[in-house]
């Protein structure tokens, strides 16, 4: 594929969220956030071996597939999935391109158990705030590693937490003025001009959520990045089938 080619389709794909490097063509030189995607890297890249031969990644929300690239440079059998068709064009060019034999499927998250299978590592980067029902996906995905769950989330309000009690009586309310309790704060409309900002976690509230799932943190990496490991065998309860549920798989 000539320099020209390559110019040709990334325009033609675009706009596209994940600056990538193809070839000398970046694909979002003029990013609002800059390099927020290296910078994050930098952060989660630790969590992977460093040789990841034999190793089995699935890439929820690969978006244009930053994130798949990087750990199969790794020598890893990566599984991009995402709901949206234009990002999915994307990162098959882009893998096709860089000559990385990535697999990438359109799925919503909560269709995920039909996979039918366990990964050795799973990333969940920068998509519960956008669903609609952020709870149920973490159950769905923190069923989904062997070793470990890397989430990053947009994050507002304390990040600070506060002692919870097991309890409390339905008289008590001054701990819900108190800003660190756990709390997810509902955007109705927008936010940054994204109608599928939904929610928008403090640290407190993600890191509770992160427990009711059977996750344990093992570590926090910057303000927006936890590394996980999966519940231990027989923890937890089952997820419902989202058929039974009545839940409407877009997000």
């Amino acid at each position: 594929m000539t320099l020209t080619e390559v110019r040709r389709k990334v325009q033609e794909l675009g706009p596209w969220f994940h600056d990538l490097e193809i070839h000398g063509v970046r694909t979002a030189p003029d990013h609002p956030l800059g390099s927020f995607l290296r910078d994050l890297w930098q952060q989660v890249g630790p969590a992977f071996p460093a040789d990841m031969t034999g190793k089995t990644v699935l890439d929820i929300g690969c978006n244009a597939g930053f994130y798949s690239l990087q750990l199969h440079a790794r020598g890893a059998e990566v599984l991009g999935v995402d709901h949206d068709p234009r990002y999915l064009a994307q990162a098959r060019f882009a893998a096709e391109a860089l000559g990385a034999d990535i697999e990438f499927r359109q799925m919503d998250v909560y269709e995920l158990p039909s996979l039918g299978r366990q990964f050795d590592y799973v990333l969940f980067m920068g998509v519960l705030y956008h669903l609609r029902h952020p709870l149920l996906a973490l159950d769905i995905v923190a069923k989904l590693p062997r070793e470990r769950l890397i989430v990053q989330s947009m994050l507002r309000g304390s990040e600070q937490g506060m002692p919870v009690a097991a309890n409390y009586p339905i008289t008590e309310t001054r701990i819900f003025e108190d800003a660190r309790f756990p709390a997810m704060y509902f955007l109705e409309h927008e936010y940054a001009g994204d109608w599928t900002n939904w929610w928008v976690p403090n640290n407190p509230c993600l890191e509770a959520m992160l427990r009711s799932a059977g996750l344990t943190i093992e570590e926090h990496v910057g303000r927006e990045v936890y590394i996980c490991a999966p519940p231990k065998p027989g923890a937890g309860f089952a997820v419902p089938s989202i058929a039974a549920m009545g839940v409407r798989t877009a997000p």
